[in-house]
This record gives C-alpha cells, structure tokens and sequence, in this order.
C-alpha cells in the first residue's frame, strides 16, 4: 500500500483524519509516519490539542497492523482495545506519528492465532514528533476479529 492510497483510505473511512488533514508521509512493513499541521489541531494555547496528539499515534498505529494485514491477506476488523499516551513537550506546529510493532517477532503469532481462533492481540508503540524532538510516546492494543467473530 502506498502514502497515497493509506492516505485516501484513512480520509474515506475515518472522516475525523480528514478534519484533522492528516498525511501519511511513509508506508512500510516496519512503520507508518503520518503527519498533520497545526491549524485545524490546535488548543486554546496556540499549540496542539492533545485530542489531536492522541488521535493522530492511534491513527498511526492502526494503520500500520492494516497495512500488514492487507499485505498478509488477511480480512478483519481490527479495533483498539487499550491505550496510553504520555505527553512530553507541547507541540507548536506540525506533528507527525511515527508507529512501529512493540515486538517485531509477535506478528507471526498474531497471524497464526487470527487464522486458528479467528481473534488476535498485538501491541503497537508511536512515537509523537515535533520535528525531529520527541514530544510524546503512544502505546496501544489492537484486536483483530475474524468476520465470523466481529
């Protein structure tokens, strides 16, 4: 999957991406970068709502376990079940998600365990960016459910 059809699928399936102008910058089986600008995220401080923070590292994250489904063949619904975001430094422009798996060698295992029981856990971290400062670190876990389970 390329930036440009990860990005049109995000806007087409996931208005708030559009409201936010998000951008995947990269695809890869390692990692998605997507980035958004300032104004339609901002807080009453002139810098980014945390909201917008937040959303845009599940967004990355999410999409990354899409990509690699896709690529795997896989068809499911994937949801976040749980979640944490800490915020290191406010953000006063552009911000980007920069999302990879937790552990690389679970992804077997997610897969063997999604086609066996039809549901499977991974654990996905996001880097928050602000620039090239580290401005917030995202963890998250997603389940994939089987069409027969969803």
């Amino acid at each position: 999957m390329t930036p440009e059809e990860l990005q049109s699928y995000l806007h087409n399936h996931i208005p708030l991406s559009a409201a936010m102008q998000v951008r995947a910058d990269a695809v890869s089986d390692d990692h998605v970068l997507l980035s958004a600008p300032l104004a339609p995220n901002i807080n009453h401080r002139d810098t980014v709502f945390g909201g917008s923070a937040s959303a845009l590292a599940i967004l990355s994250a999410w999409s990354l376990l899409h990509v690699r489904m896709r690529k795997s063949g896989v068809a499911a619904r994937l949801v976040i079940q749980s979640n944490r975001m800490d915020y290191l430094k406010p953000v006063a422009g552009a911000f980007a998600a920069r999302s990879s798996l937790a552990d690389a060698g679970q992804w077997p295992g997610f897969l063997r365990l999604l086609e066996r029981r039809g549901r499977a856990r991974a654990v996905v971290v996001a880097d928050l960016l602000d620039g090239d400062t580290l401005a917030g670190r995202f963890e998250g876990e997603f389940v994939a459910l089987g069409y027969d389970n969803a």
